[in-house]
């Protein structure tokens, strides 16, 4: 019946029909753990939040001055869910995921008054050490270019072999197969042969395959995809798409995806926050936000999507840049860039309100029309 009710709507691109089928699935687990609730009591809700993002705050030192890169981003991650970060280049969508990994330790970073809950611990006061046995065991991350992530000194197998060593007491023999069964797992047949290829010697397609297959070697909750395949060609994205869906449904791996494409987001995630200049501009349901997309650089990415309706047109792009971190000090960040810019927004600025549940804007136009509820 939920079929049905899907094709019987007139959506005109298949990129929001893909975005309804994730969420359905979506709910239907939500759907579940929500009866269950019921019956065992709030703790099974707590359960499901594997990672939560609490008002998270970055700046970074320019000189005597400290910029600020990251302004209270929250969110969370559930379970088995695919949760899409997206976003023009400079939003911050990356040094979010780096904060998460905790690789900005060592770096002119500073984060304070900020939380980010795993497995009831702040991975922001772990030491080093407890770092290290998360990372790469508990806690992976997939590079946007695989050629820049592996050593080029050392083979893909000597790569494999350390994060199995690091996380295991396994014999050489186990290591050794494990690695040779995660390559396969990832559709590379001759793993055998791969183990003692260097990574000039792959493909971009194949490079990217073996990345995927290090950060899924030891299992982990949750594995952090840093625009995995912005440098890949169309056929090969969709196989390494249609890869890392198999895995999230196969091992219930939670999958952070971060791009700046919106099909990308349709076709895999489940929920999807909008940052825009180190803020959560817009999350929710990706269904949600394809059909009823609140704030106005939402809808310019929306705009901004080719369309098979949409021949002989020009394409639309959103008017402007991204500002600079620490450009704007009053005011919304994308007042300048609004098609829709008012006296309010050049002084006042927007916090995330609740305009339907689990559908957050930040936005001043939207507070003032709709009256939602206050979030932050």
């Amino acid at each position: 019946m939920v079929f049905f009710y899907f094709i019987g709507i007139d959506l005109g691109y298949p990129v929001i029909l893909a975005a309804m089928m994730r969420e359905a699935m979506c709910r239907f687990r939500v759907v579940n753990i929500a009866v269950l609730n019921v019956v065992q009591g709030v703790l099974l809700v707590t359960e499901q939040i594997l990672l939560d993002v609490k008002n998270l705050n970055i700046d970074f030192s320019s000189g005597k001055k400290q910029i600020n890169t990251i302004a209270n981003v929250s969110f969370q991650l559930y379970k088995g869910e695919v949760l899409g970060i997206v976003g023009e280049s400079g939003s911050g969508k990356s040094v979010t995921s780096l904060a998460i990994m905790g690789l900005l330790r060592g770096t002119s970073a500073r984060i304070e008054n900020s939380e980010i809950q795993f497995q009831g611990k702040n991975l922001l006061q772990a030491s080093d050490k407890e770092m290290r046995k998360i990372r790469g065991n508990k806690l992976a991350m997939i590079f946007q270019e695989p050629m820049t992530s592996l050593n080029p000194l050392f083979t893909i197998g000597n790569q494999m072999l350390e994060t199995v060593r690091l996380h295991t007491d396994l014999s050489k023999k186990e290591r050794q197969q494990i690695c040779v069964n995660v390559l396969k797992s990832v559709g590379l047949s001759r793993a055998e042969a791969l183990m003692k290829e260097y990574p000039h010697q792959l493909s971009g397609g194949m490079r990217q395959r073996v990345m995927i297959a290090m950060a899924m070697i030891c299992q982990p909750d949750i594995l952090i995809a840093d625009e995995p395949t912005t440098a890949l060609d169309v056929t090969i994205q969709s196989q390494i798409l249609a890869l890392m869906r198999d895995l999230n449904q196969k091992t219930k791996t939670s999958i952070i995806f971060i791009t700046h494409d919106l099909g990308v987001v349709a076709e895999i995630c489940d929920r999807v926050l909008v940052m825009y200049a180190g803020r959560v501009v817009e999350q929710g349901q990706v269904r949600e936000i394809f059909q009823n997309p609140q704030h106005p650089y939402t809808k310019g990415l929306l705009r901004s999507l080719p369309g098979i309706a949409g021949k002989g047109k020009r394409l639309y792009s959103i008017p402007g840049n991204v500002p600079k971190p620490g450009a704007i000090s009053a005011g919304c960040h994308f007042a300048d860039r609004c098609d829709h810019v008012f006296a309010d927004c050049r002084i006042g600025s927007p916090v995330l309100f609740e305009t339907r549940p689990d559908h957050l804007v930040r936005c001043l136009l939207v507070e003032k029309e709709m009256g939602a509820t206050v979030h932050e």
